[in-house]
């Protein structure tokens, strides 16, 4: 106190001791009280939770209402008997034989049209492969066959080199092919085996002209047909034991003739194989049979093991499964199943007491109405503990992330929470998870609606039936939508939210349906009507979202945003009728904004409410010193400091009475008065009090002067956005005031008027902390800085301002 002391008296402030004494009554009276004011709101509070727990529980717990007693799998209490004749369809049985038929349906398979060009692919390939082997082992018949038969060719190209060359010594006994002039003589007789025999007879029979010219020429054309023969046999033997090569030497041993055959009908073949198609899986043994079946008959006689070798090699499975057409068999064999109905006669023995209830005797119980049923009690308890946990998971959430929240705060995310069940029960496709998640989170942020829209999805399925596919898709888009609404800051952004909502909604229902059975455009067809529902239902929240805001009182950052749009009526008017004002608001807006930034405060929540914080004085502008404009004072005209204080006061009260006219929201209502809280309106109090000393009562005392009368009706800023206002709207004539201070003067100044709120009792139950204070006091000098800036002083040319006009546009000009 001692440090304050010269700023009380500075400013002449009354003596704080009997506010500290009203103080401290107020707050003994309060302490009193609040014993029994707690105990009443937990009382409420308590009676609200059951009630939510309740209705929660009626509402979304409907399986338990009409669930059997006498259900499949239980025994029989007793003997019950059939009350009259009927015929019954068993679903449960006929719904499993359905499932039974998809599971035998056959597969279909379809042709491959990729697998089916490899297979010609690969048979052209091995088929340009023999023409490239023949070609290396040369033509055959190496000569005409009038000259050596086909037979006798085919052994001299293949016969080893010991029997040719004892054949030579036959058929060449003077050495002249090989240029030797002796050569051993070997007899006819003394070849081994007919063939040779056969060879040397063709070859002896051969004319011979007196130089042997053509016979020798014969001689060397064998030699280099079994040279050529000899060397491609080498390309014919597989380099590993693992290796499978196309061809072997009977390639070389056909003649053209039956080659071009070969080449001709293989192809044919091919298409006739593959158009039948060849499935996965088939065995080798079973592929080679057919393949052998298909070759007997069609390809010239000695080639059909040629052909066989390179069909089977060029082969390959060219069916798949086809999943449409499967599915489609599948569905149409479950509806080729006939009902299983169950007969019974009146009188008969439904199930005997003791005896397990199986599926066509709970159809039977259900069908005459002795299943039972009722409410599952022990179930529905069940279900109202996992609710109650829920509530109270829901209560821990609140109090981390939103401890502001209102009653009819939670009686919004209660009835918001009754329509999920409700939508279900009016059979629509998809739940309404989107347009919760949405809205929560619009309204309380994105904890609230993710925490929201998680537990609805985790008590649904418990109490009502529904697809997993829906149920799992639409939460996903619920808890986006809850995400990301906290985060926008217009409708235009709400409106793209819904339509990433919308396809991944769509989306995750197409793949929790991928393996579902369903026909491929079946299912596009349904994830696109889940998509335009999850939009459906952002659009229904964006519609119905203005309205709740009016009838909750809901203070959105949207809404915030939109109420600060210069372009309001109650901004429009205020700039019109009041203008000094509404420059006065500006500044004191972003002053006020900076520091709420500054505290991490709602910035959107302090920058509308400082801007409708002075509306009042639109009841009479000239009232108040800046809307003057430099004409004479309406106060001195009135001469009376209470009527003063009465018109300065009353702008607080009239601009309350237009915040509700406009159905402003409370939150920003409550800037109204809070601004000025109690706060002394120094100016006429001190002049009520010279003039109180001026003119004394007859017995010579002073005449009172009631400091309440000169006192604001508050109440005191109860948010720190509120109490932030209130300094900034203080600090806003002293920074303008000041033109050639420094920042340290600026600063002290600042750190003078706050000071004498916080010695006032003004600021004790707005949350402001003194550490707050300083950085408040700070963020007020750097904004008056940077509206303070200094410019460049142009010289003044009488006449023609063209001068002043070009320096203001060179670009060497220092501003």
């Amino acid at each position: 106190m001692k440090r304050f002391q010269p700023l009380v008296q500075r400013f002449e402030l009354p003596d704080l001791s009997y506010a500290r004494k009203v103080s401290t009554s107020v707050a003994n009276l309060v302490g009193r009280l609040q014993p029994k004011t707690r105990s009443s709101k937990a009382t409420r509070s308590y009676l609200i939770s059951a009630l939510a727990i309740a209705t929660l529980t009626s509402a979304i717990g409907h399986r338990f209402y009409n669930a059997p007693k006498l259900d499949t799998g239980r025994a029989a209490p007793q003997t019950i008997y059939a009350p009259r004749t009927a015929t019954v369809e068993d679903r449960r049985a006929t719904e499993e034989k359905q499932r039974a038929a998809r599971k035998s349906s056959i597969s279909v398979l379809a042709l491959d049209q990729g697998a089916t060009q490899q297979i010609r692919d690969n048979l052209q390939r091995h088929l340009d492969q023999g023409d490239e082997l023949r070609r290396l082992a040369g033509p055959f018949p190496f000569t005409k066959t009038a000259t050596l038969s086909v037979g006798t060719q085919t052994y001299l190209r293949q016969t080893s080199e010991e029997e040719w060359q004892t054949l030579l010594n036959v058929v060449d006994p003077t050495g002249s092919f090989l240029g030797a002039s002796t050569r051993t003589r070997t007899k006819l007789s003394d070849l081994s085996n007919d063939t040779q025999r056969r060879a040397a007879t063709e070859l002896l029979a051969q004319p011979r002209t007196p130089d042997s010219r053509n016979y020798i020429a014969l001689l060397e054309t064998i030699s280099q047909a079994r040279s050529q023969y000899a060397s491609t046999l080498t390309l014919l033997t597989p380099g590993s034991p693992d290796e499978k090569t196309v061809y072997d030497k009977t390639l070389l041993d056909i003649s053209a003739a039956d080659w071009q055959q070969v080449k001709a009908r293989l192809p044919q073949l091919v298409e006739r194989i593959v158009a039948q198609g060849i499935p996965p899986g088939l065995t080798e043994a079973i592929l080679e049979n057919a393949v052998r079946l298909h070759v007997k008959g069609f390809v010239p006689p000695g080639t059909e093991s040629l052909s066989v070798k390179v069909l089977l090699l060029s082969l390959q499975p060219n069916l798949v499964h086809d999943e449409e057409q499967t599915r489609l068999r599948a569905e149409h064999a479950a509806q080729l199943v006939e009902p299983e109905m169950i007969s019974i006669r009146e009188g008969e023995i439904i199930v005997r007491a003791g005896e397990e209830i199986t599926t066509a005797k709970f159809a039977l119980l259900d069908e005459f109405g002795l299943s039972r049923r009722g409410i599952d009690w022990v179930g529905l308890i069940g279900f109202g503990i996992l609710v109650s946990g829920a509530v109270v998971a829901f209560w821990f959430i609140e109090r981390r992330f939103h401890p502001t929240m209102r009653r009819r705060d939670r009686v919004l995310v209660w009835l918001l929470s009754l329509s999920a069940p409700l939508v279900i029960v009016l059979q629509v496709p998809s739940t309404n998870l989107p347009a919760i998640g949405l809205l929560v989170g619009s309204f309380y942020g994105s904890p609230i609606g993710i925490a929201v829209t998680g537990l609805l999805a985790v008590l649904l399925p418990f109490g009502l039936q529904l697809p997993w596919s829906q149920l799992l898709s639409s939460t996903g888009a619920g808890l986006l939508g809850g995400w990301m609404a906290g985060r926008l800051r217009s409708r235009e952004e709400l409106a793209l939210l819904g339509i990433g909502v919308g396809l991944l909604q769509g989306s995750l229902y197409l793949v929790l349906n991928v393996a579902s059975g369903m026909v491929w455009y079946t299912l596009l067809g349904s994830a696109a009507l889940h998509a335009l529902i999850g939009l459906a239902w952002c659009i229904v929240a964006i519609g119905v979202s203005p309205y709740l805001e009016q009838v909750f009182d809901l203070v959105t950052t949207i809404r915030l945003v939109e109420l600060a749009n210069p372009n309001c009526y109650l901004l429009k008017q205020l700039a019109a009728k009041t203008p000094g004002t509404f420059q006065h608001t500006l500044f004191v807006a972003t002053l006020a904004e900076a520091a709420a930034r500054a505290l991490g405060c709602n910035v959107e929540l302090v920058r509308t409410g400082t801007l409708y914080h002075d509306i009042g004085k639109m009841h009479d502008p000239l009232g108040f010193i800046e809307n003057q404009m430099g004409g004479p004072n309406k106060h001195d005209l009135i001469d009376d400091p209470y009527k003063s204080a009465e018109i300065i006061k009353k702008h607080v009260t009239e601009g309350l009475v237009m915040a509700r006219k406009c159905r402003l929201p409370k939150a920003v209502q409550a800037f109204i008065p809070e601004h000025q809280g109690t706060m002394l309106i120094a100016y006429f109090y001190h002049q009520a009090q010279q003039r109180a000393k001026q003119t004394p009562n007859p017995d010579g005392t002073l005449p009172e002067v009631c400091e309440s009368d000169f006192r604001y009706d508050g109440p005191i800023p109860q948010t720190r956005e509120t109490g932030i206002v209130m300094l900034a709207d203080s600090c806003e004539a002293a920074l303008r005031s000041l033109k050639e201070a420094t920042y340290d003067e600026a600063l002290a100044m600042i750190n003078k008027i706050l000071r004498a709120r916080w010695q006032d009792n003004q600021l004790i139950n707005s949350g402001l902390t003194r550490e707050d204070m300083s950085k408040i006091a700070t963020v007020f000098v750097e904004v008056w800085q940077q509206f303070n800036h200094q410019r460049i002083a142009y010289p003044k040319l009488g006449g023609n301002a063209q001068p002043v006009l070009q320096a203001e546009q060179s670009p060497t000009a220092v501003k």
